[in-house]
C-alpha cells in the first residue's frame, strides 16, 4: 500500500502546519529542518523515507526564499561560484552516504543530530559585522564551507540554513541579512542535489512531500519578506522551544521505546 495511503487526513494536516511555520522560520533564521525531519519521524516515516521527502519540501521553500532574496540583490551568484559548486557536491556525496546508512543507524542518529542543533542555537549568538556590500568575498574559503555543509546537508539536514547564516557572519565581511542571503540559496543548492539522489533511490513520498512543499513555500515566501523588513528576534525562543520539545518526543519514542 502507498505510504501516502498510511497517512490520514488529520496528521497531513499537521504536517502542513508543521511546513508552513518550518518554511517561515527557515527563511528567517535557518533551521527549518529541525521541524520538518522530527515530525515526519514522528508521524511514522521511516528515516529513509523521512530523509528523501523532507528534502522534497524543503526545496519549495528554499527556492521561494533564495528567489526572493536574490530578487532584493541580497545574493550575487558571480561572488559565491566556488561554494555553489563545493555545495553541490558535497550534498550529493552526503545524500548518497545516508542512502546506505541502514535505517536503525539513522534512526539512532538523527535525534542526536537534531538535539545538537537545538542546543546550539539556544546558547550560540549570532554575531553582527557592518554592512561592506562592495566588499570582496574570499573565494578559498568558500570551497571547505560548501563542501562540508553540503556533505552535512545531504546526509542528515536539520539546521544547515542557520549553520551557513553563522559561519558567513564568521568568514566574509557580510551583514546579517547578506548572510541569510547566501544561506537561504546554498541550502536550495544542497536540497536540490540531495532530492535528486533520494529520488533515484525510490526514498520520496510524493504526496506527502508535495502537500508539505506547497505548505513551506507559502511561509518561506513570507518569512523571506518578514526577514527581509524587519529581522528575526521575536520568534528564535519559540523556535528553540519546539525544537527541543519534539527532539524529546523523537529521543523518547526511538530510543526507549515509548508510543
Amino acid at each position: 500500500m502507498p505510504l501516502e495511503l498510511l497517512v490520514d487526513p488529520t496528521t497531513l494536516a499537521i504536517l502542513a502546519g508543521v511546513a508552513f511555520i518550518a518554511g517561515f522560520i527557515d527563511a528567517i533564521a535557518g533551521g527549518g529542518g529541525l521541524l520538518t525531519m522530527p515530525a515526519l519521524l514522528t508521524a511514522g516515516i521511516p528515516p529513509h523515507l523521512a530523509l528523501g521527502t523532507s528534502k522534497l519540501c524543503a526545496t519549495f521553500g528554499s527556492a521561494t526564499a533564495s528567489l526572493t532574496f536574490y530578487r532584493r540583490k541580497l545574493f550575487d551568484p558571480s561572488a559565491w561560484r566556488y561554494a555553489l559548486i563545493a555545495t553541490a557536491v558535497g550534498s550529493t556525496l552526503g545524500a548518497a552516504i545516508a542512502h546506505w546508512l541502514p535505517a536503525e543507524w539513522l534512526m539512532q542518529m538523527l535525534p542526536v543530530v537534531v538535539f545538537a542543533c537545538g542546543v546550539y542555537l539556544l546558547f550560540s549568538r549570532t554575531p553582527t559585522a557592518p554592512v561592506i556590500s562592495d566588499a570582496p568575498i574570499p573565494r578559498r574559503r568558500q570551497w571547505p564551507q560548501g563542501f562540508a555543509l553540503g556533505f552535512y546537508d545531504g546526509v542528515a539536514g536539520p539546521g544547515t540554513g542557520a549553520f551557513w547564516t553563522v559561519s558567513s557572519l564568521l568568514l566574509y565581511p557580510l551583514d546579517l541579512l547578506r548572510a541569510s542571503g547566501v544561506a537561504r540559496t546554498m541550502n536550495f543548492v544542497s536540497n536540490i542535489t540531495a532530492l535528486v539522489v533520494f529520488i533515484i533511490g525510490g526514498q520520496v513520498a510524493w504526496v506527502l512531500g508535495l502537500s508539505m512543499g506547497v505548505a513551506l513555500m507559502a511561509g518561506a515566501f513570507l518569512g523571506a519578506r518578514t526577514a527581509i523588513s524587519g529581522g528575526s528576534k521575536f520568534i528564535r525562543p519559540v523556535f528553540i522551544l519546539v525544537v527541543l520539545a519534539l527532539t524529546v518526543r523523537l529521543a523518547w519514542q526511538h530510543w526507549f521505546g515509548q508510543a
